[in-house]
């Protein structure tokens, strides 16, 4: 045994294992996030409360409030880890594959996350809002893709004559527009259906960028 940060571990074979207390603290709390997320997503946000959580997580009251201020505050990380995994999956994605231009590779980037909008409606419902560049700016020191998606405009844009700083904001336009794009055509139907709204999001896209 060995305790570290104040808590014990196991020894096995040299290396080191999550304690059983800590192993059941992540378990309480990933079953908490897990049952907020499906009751935000089929009862929504205001028609849920925290009893409704821990009873369908299999928890006691007190035990949310080991982890989380209030509802809102388990919202808020569920909005930002969703919203990151989007993302990074997006740029993941990306680099599978080879691309003759910068512009073919951003739009395979937001492709991307379209086709995955339009597969996931409940998630996107949740975190539309938050699919911006908020989301990267609070992901950006977690989330190795997340560099990458900076890595891409930078090279995107390293034989031009754009400062960093409006590459960013390009960045930011590109990420704002597809959430709302996405959330409008996909969820409300506005002003029409995503794959008719797709052609010319792509062709404004190409404008901007």
């Amino acid at each position: 045994m060995k305790l570290t940060n104040g808590h014990f571990i196991c020894s096995i074979g040299g290396g080191y294992m999550v304690s059983k207390i800590e192993l059941n603290k992540k378990q309480k709390e990933n079953s908490l996030y897990q049952a907020a997320y499906d009751l935000f997503t089929t009862k929504g946000i205001h028609d849920t409360a925290i009893n409704d959580i821990v009873k369908k997580a299999g928890v006691a009251k007190g035990t949310f409030y080991l982890y989380f201020k209030d509802k809102y505050d388990l919202l808020d990380r569920i909005v930002l880890n969703k919203s990151a995994h989007v993302l990074c999956e997006a740029v993941k994605f990306t680099r599978l594959n080879s691309f003759n231009t910068f512009e073919d590779e951003l739009l395979s980037f937001v492709n991307y996350i379209i086709e995955y909008f339009k597969e996931d409606k409940l998630l996107l419902k949740l975190i539309y809002k938050n699919l911006s560049w908020g989301t990267f700016k609070k992901a950006y020191n977690d989330y190795e893709e997340i560099h990458q998606i900076y890595d891409m405009f930078e090279k995107g844009y390293e034989k031009s004559s754009i400062s960093k700083e409006d590459v960013e904001k390009i960045l930011f336009m590109v990420v704002e527009l597809t959430g709302s794009v996405c959330y409008s055509c996909i969820i409300l139907n506005e002003p029409a259906d995503i794959d008719e709204m797709k052609p010319i999001l792509f062709n404004t896209i190409k404008k901007m960028i």
